[in-house]
This record gives structure tokens, sequence and C-alpha cells, in this order.
């Protein structure tokens, strides 16, 4: 059984509740996506880290169309920070990654109360299996030696973590592998410590 390469697709995935049988979102999940597609593009060798900016490296295509997009983006400005990258679009890139997914077969995506004016969508995991194998995967990350653990499952785990996905990685699973955590965040580049930046001056400002 496959999954789907991104770390995009994967976190997305990953915010599937079984108990409400759907991909559940929120403030920061935006946020999260920005941040997996800037390190997926910088695992991918299209852009680095240069003095806290971002840089492209490579124009060429990845054949993802959420990556190609950003990486246009961050082509066609001037250099700008991970934090800039991560707050700007994210609603879009969500929007993005879940039309990636629905067109792939990994979703669905079922409208309720399609008449009134507000109405609202659920997605819903066509194969649940996918989302064992991805939590597996992050629980080998976690408990299992580090060396064995690749620089995308690091990403993997260090993104959930800074995004606070509650469905793969609770507050209590945080703090019990905090220095783990630590250590695989370090090997998944800038945006993870830039993403929790952004979500703690969010925090910040909403609570002051």
């Amino acid at each position: 059984m496959d999954v789907p390469r991104s770390l995009t697709a994967q976190l997305y995935l990953l915010a599937y509740d079984p108990r409400k049988e759907r991909v559940v979102t929120n403030y920061r999940f935006p946020f999260l996506l920005r941040a997996a597609a800037l390190t997926d593009l910088l695992l991918a060798g299209r852009i680095a880290d240069d003095g806290g900016k971002v840089r492209v490296v490579s124009e060429d295509r990845t054949a993802d169309p959420v990556l190609d997009g950003l990486l246009r983006q961050i082509a066609q400005s001037r250099p700008r920070s991970w934090r800039h990258w991560i707050g700007k679009d994210g609603r879009a890139t969500a929007r993005a990654v879940r039309d990636e997914l629905e067109v792939g077969r990994w979703v669905r995506v079922e409208l309720r109360q399609p008449f009134l004016i507000f109405n609202r969508s659920y997605v819903r995991v066509r194969d649940t299996r996918v989302v064992k194998r991805l939590t597996t995967q992050v629980a080998g990350a976690l408990t299992g030696p580090v060396s064995r653990v690749g620089d995308r499952e690091a990403a993997l785990v260090g993104l959930a973590a800074a995004g606070e996905l509650g469905t793969i990685l609770p507050r209590a699973k945080r703090r019990a592998h905090k220095q783990r955590i630590a250590q695989l965040t370090e090997r998944g580049g800038p945006a993870a410590p830039a993403l929790r930046k952004v979500i703690q001056q969010i925090d910040a400002s909403s609570s002051g």
C-alpha cells in the first residue's frame, strides 16, 4: 500500500480523526502545510536557507502542483524569511492540498447542508490504512533507533510537533518525547522552528 510522497499530503492525512471519521483542522493547520511545502522543496534541492531567508536553488518543476506553485511564488519575490512564506496564502495551500488528494482518490470531500448560505465540507480518508501506516512511521521515528530515521520521517515529526498536530502528537506525547523531537526537528531544516515562532506569535497576540 502506497502513501503520498509529499510531506504536505502526509500531514493532511495525519489530521484524520478516526473517532470523528474526518480530517480535523484548526487555525494552525494552514501554516503547518505551508511549512511542510517549504520543507518538501528544501529536501528536493529546490530552495535553501540563505542567512534566514529562503533562496531558490533550482526552478525545475517537481511534478507536484502545490510545490511548483510555491516555488514560483518564491522565485518571483525578493528574498523573504521562512516565517514570511509560512504566513502567506496558507488557506489557499490547504485547499490545493485537499484538492490534490481528492483527485488522487486519497480523500473524499463531502458537502454538508449544501442549500444553506454557510455550508461546510467534511474530508474523509478513503482508506484509513494509509493513515495507520503514516502513524506507524511517526511512532517508529519517536521510539526506534535514530540512525534508522530518514530525513523525510524526521521532518514529518518535527513539523507535526511544531504545528501541534493533536491527532498524531498531542501535548502529552510531545512532552514525553521532547528530546527526540528536538533531535529530529534539527534535521528537517528551518521551516519547523519558523512555524513554531509563527504560531507562538499568533497565540500571544490573541491572548494579549
